[in-house]
């Protein structure tokens, strides 16, 4: 009997895309499931990255006009929706802002807003730019607002299921692209800096300038994105709930080159030594930045990338009577491997904190 052949050893450059986006992280972020395994093999049989991620997403954009041309709205969305994902994990290959990034992501993005009116695109200036979002509504009046936002490499409609769960829950959901995120950062030219929470915070004034959108608001950090959350949320008295997902308390500038290109193409610089300034004036110190609302900090225990010591800060910095935590043994980086657990546990904890039960007065 023969054995099962070998699959053939992918190259270093390959297998750290592996590991960056695993199946679990591609299915969690609105991937047709077909379509994530796909892309895994055929980059690993030689097919670099954004060709196959691409390639993808013109398959599931050419289905969507079929869909609408033949009257089939609801396919037609799906298919737009598996077409944005792809883009957003194609433009993720390019860590630094190369034009293949801006127009691979300027395609993700038209893709998103072919899902109008269900997704609508918001904008809302900060210094010399705009800052940009993605709004998802419920059926009827919004009982609140979640603003989620992301990290280094993955923003706004990459969120698109997140927002699922929330608008099935009667929360309105804005799907945020901050400084250094996403078009904010790829088309007007705002970048993480030492004041990057103010510019997070002009989400939460767009969101109350909206007459459509009453009651409190919570925000909800993914990623690295966590840590702009917890800033807001120790600053912004608006703020009614904070949800912390695998953020590092205390950012550093890490030796892998390629992590060290995303962060220096999310401050704007390749000059480290500006980005080592940027990232120490980021730390989140208890002792000096304190968490009033209720907080959630969600950990995986199996995240190379967040150790609970590395978020253990967050929750030194809040109310032990109004903070949880909530750990998955077995959970991946901002817990792909429980996506769905996770976001209706999140929802559900909105819901609780930020529609009358559990907000305590501030």
């Amino acid at each position: 009997m023969t054995g099962k052949p070998e699959a053939p050893a992918l190259s270093p450059l390959v297998a750290a895309q592996h590991r960056a986006m695993p199946y679990t992280r591609l299915t969690d972020c609105g991937m047709d499931p077909a379509d994530a395994r796909r892309l895994l093999a055929d980059t690993a049989a030689g097919t670099s990255w954004p060709d196959a991620a691409t390639a993808l997403a013109e398959a599931q954009l050419e289905r969507a006009r079929r869909a609408e041309a033949s009257g089939h709205r609801t396919t037609a969305r799906q298919a737009y929706r598996f077409a944005a994902a792809a883009l957003m994990f194609a433009q993720m290959a390019c860590q630094s802002d190369t034009a293949e990034k801006r127009e691979l992501y300027a395609r993700h993005t038209a893709a998103v807003a072919a899902l109008a009116p269900g997704v609508e695109r918001v904008e809302t200036p900060h210094r010399d730019g705009v800052l940009g979002g993605w709004l998802c509504l419920p059926t009827g009046v919004p009982r609140a607002t979640v603003i989620v936002w992301g990290g280094l490499s993955g923003w706004g409609a990459a969120y698109l299921p997140v927002a699922d769960a929330y608008t099935a829950r009667g929360l309105a959901c804005l799907l945020a692209e901050g400084p250094g995120q996403g078009e904010s950062r790829l088309r007007h030219g705002l970048y993480v800096d030492e004041r990057v929470t103010d510019g997070f915070a002009r989400f939460v004034d767009l969101v109350q300038a909206d007459p459509r959108l009453g009651g409190p608001v919570g925000v909800q950090g993914i990623s690295f994105g966590g840590l702009f959350s917890a800033h807001l949320a120790a600053t912004d008295p608006r703020v009614a709930a904070v949800i912390v997902n695998g953020a590092p308390a205390t950012p550093s500038v890490p030796e892998f080159r390629t992590a060290r290109e995303q962060l220096s193409a999310v401050v704007g610089t390749d000059d480290l030594g500006r980005v080592t300034e940027v990232m120490d004036s980021l730390r989140f110190h208890p002792d000096k930045h304190r968490i009033t609302c209720p907080l959630l900090l969600l950990h995986g225990g199996q995240d190379p990338l967040a150790r609970y010591e590395d978020q253990e800060p967050f929750l030194r910095a809040a109310d032990p009577a109004t903070s949880t935590v909530r750990i998955w043994p077995d959970g991946e980086h901002t817990l792909y491997n429980h996506a769905a657990e996770r976001d209706a546990f999140t929802g559900d904890w909105f819901t609780e904190h930020l529609t009358g039960r559990g907000i305590p007065e501030r």
